[in-house]
């Protein structure tokens, strides 16, 4: 198993769902996991420290499995079948490891509720997960002067081919 933390929570600006993405500790790689809007707005309240008024259904089984004695320890996420990820939460009951399938979104969201650490199968991982590429010869260097980092910005404004029908004269009315 591989440890990974909750690096962020993105929206698709196509279809409008969200993506948790997971980061390796350690490393580059990147597991990104489709899920559902609540789910989303669950796990981002929690990460930003929003209080709510009433429990949410991730702060309602928290609050459950303290009440009934159960000690979560981990969040697995164990297999990725037809494109579709499957994950179990890890308790200590009564002395006893115990284990509850669940969803990753729901898994994440109460991990993030108990604050305990999350583990990727790596055979998951390795399918699953992507390392983003960086082109050497396209980014300047962080430490780069401010002209060399915007370079890539002006040659795209160069490459645009405005209308001058579309431009403003001087004073600020259109041609």
């Amino acid at each position: 198993m591989v440890e990974v933390e909750i690096d962020s929570i993105r929206v698709s600006l196509m279809s409008q769902q969200r993506i948790v993405i997971l980061k390796e500790l350690n490393s580059d790689r990147f597991l990104p996991i489709w899920i559902g809007p609540y789910e989303a707005e669950a796990i981002t309240l929690s990460l930003q420290d929003v209080e709510v008024a009433r429990p949410l259904t991730h702060d309602l089984l928290r609050n459950a499995l303290v009440e009934l004695g159960a000690q979560v320890t981990r969040v697995d996420i164990t297999e990725l079948r037809e494109n579709v990820f499957f994950a179990r939460i890890v308790m200590q009951v009564n002395g006893e490891e115990r284990w509850i399938d669940s969803r990753p979104s729901d898994a994440l969201a109460l991990a993030v509720r108990v604050h305990v650490p999350v583990f990727v199968a790596e055979d998951v991982m390795e399918e699953a997960s992507s390392v983003p590429e960086t082109d050497l010869e396209t980014e300047p260097a962080e430490d780069a002067p401010p002209d060399e980092r915007l370079e890539v910005f002006k040659d795209f404004m160069d490459s645009l081919d405005l209308d001058d029908s579309l431009a403003a004269d001087d004073t600020g009315k259109d041609s």
